[in-house]
């Protein structure tokens, strides 16, 4: 009886140790996770999904700040690494061309809305897919635009917004409110101008000639279209041009959550300080793109973009590359990943995404779904950043106080850009 026993034993043993081996074979995920408010979220989608399907689910997030130091430690683990990392831009492309799998054809891909958000690397291929993203455009009080005897769907390109920000401003004495908040150029606000607004040229300047990495030089060739827009937010609007230099982005958000102007251009992220901390109705808020007078705007979304890009390892083995990509397909299509990504990351562009209560990410949703093109972020491309900005701020700020032309932004904009690509190059 004894020695049957030992032999039963045994043999569950050896079972044992074939499932485990078997489960190993199967492969494992290891995340290493960019957003540390995340964590708690990730934590918990990873042990739902080792609980149903058995495959093994790491999750590292880096310290707010250290993503790139901590990647580069865990990369040198070899059997340890990452199977699941993040790349943000087309230098993270670059940096880490031999450890990112070519996606293409993968079901995850097939399960995306739009591509718009996907990094390629040099041949061509996805190897970074963008899994949420933010948008900016002209926040608008549909309350007000209707008291002003005009509906959001009166505007649909810079010709129509300008018609109806001019007819504001002349009767903004007679209607209580004006067209646009202040385009101001303090610090806190100038990066919506330097840097939002000019995504608008470089985007339609870099569509055209087909750009996919940081150039040395720019054209400026949208930059027409520019100053289109900006001189329509420092004309239909009560700020003072001369003196924009001292307007904050506090100054326009009260503009406009005071009910002082119909257009703020600002992003998805200030739905929550406008519905929750300024209490606005959900219903009186919608985002429209910003036109600036480009032949075929009609047809264009929201400025859209994201650095969350996840990249799956190429030098892990192939069991783990696997389980990793049906991973991500399950966390994209199942109700507790979708639920999960909705309430951590708003909109994902994934046919199984779940609304999100955010006005603002669902409008561009309705955009991208009605097939315009999304006004991705070119800004993405810019060198040495902070200097750049500085001098289109100047720029802007002699410019609307009419001690320079136009030139001056230009030669900010083209020359500013060559010789910051020199300064960082």
């Amino acid at each position: 009886m004894r020695k049957l026993f030992a032999v039963l034993l045994a043999a569950a043993m050896l079972l044992s140790m074939m499932s485990f081996a078997s489960a190993e074979g199967e492969g494992k995920v290891y995340y290493l996770n960019f957003k540390p408010e995340a964590d708690q979220a990730w934590q918990a989608l990873a042990q739902q999904y080792q609980a149903l399907t058995g495959v093994e689910v790491k999750v590292l997030t880096a310290a707010s700040g250290s993503y790139s130091t901590t990647l580069t430690s865990e990369m040198d683990k070899k059997d340890a690494a990452p199977t699941l990392f993040q790349i943000g831009n087309a230098e993270g492309v670059a940096t880490w061309a031999d450890y990112a799998l070519p996606l293409d054809g993968t079901e995850l891909m097939q399960e995306m809305t739009t591509e718009d958000f996907n990094l390629k690397n040099a041949a061509g291929q996805t190897v970074a897919v963008g899994y949420c993203y933010e948008a900016y455009g002209i926040i608008t009080n549909k309350a007000l635009l209707e008291k002003a005897g005009y509906s959001v769907a009166d505007i649909t390109n810079f010709e129509s917004l300008k018609k109806v920000a001019d007819d504001i401003h002349a009767r903004a004495a007679e209607l209580g409110f004006d067209a646009f908040t202040s385009a101001g150029l303090d610090g806190s606000s100038s990066w919506r101008f330097s840097g939002h607004l000019t995504n608008m040229p470089l985007f339609y300047e870099f569509r055209d000639d087909g750009v996919t990495e940081q150039p040395a030089t720019v054209k400026g060739s949208y930059l027409n279209a520019y100053k289109n827009i900006w001189d329509l937010y420092i004309t239909d609007s009560a700020a003072d041009a001369k003196k924009l230099s001292g307007y904050t982005g506090a100054d326009a958000e009260k503009d406009f959550y005071d009910g002082k102007a119909v257009f703020f251009q600002n992003g998805t992220w200030e739905y929550a300080d406008l519905t929750g901390k300024y209490g606005m109705n959900p219903d009186d808020l919608c985002m429209l793109p910003i036109y600036c007078g480009v032949e075929g705007e009609e047809n264009a979304a929201l400025c859209a973009g994201t650095e969350n890009c996840w990249a799956v390892n190429a030098k892990a083995s192939e069991a783990d590359q696997k389980a990793t990509l049906d991973f991500l397909k399950w966390v994209v299509t199942s109700e507790e990943g979708t639920q999960m990504m909705a309430e951590q990351f708003g909109p994902i562009p994934f046919k199984a995404a779940k609304a999100s209560s955010n006005v603002f990410f669902n409008d561009a949703t309705e955009m991208l779904n009605a097939g315009k093109y999304v006004v991705t972020w070119a800004f993405n491309y810019t060198p040495d950043v902070d200097n750049w900005r500085a001098g289109i701020v100047s720029a802007l700020e002699q410019y609307s106080a009419g001690a320079a032309d136009w030139g001056e932004v230009e030669y900010a904009f083209v020359d500013g850009w060559a010789t910051a690509y020199a300064n960082t190059h």
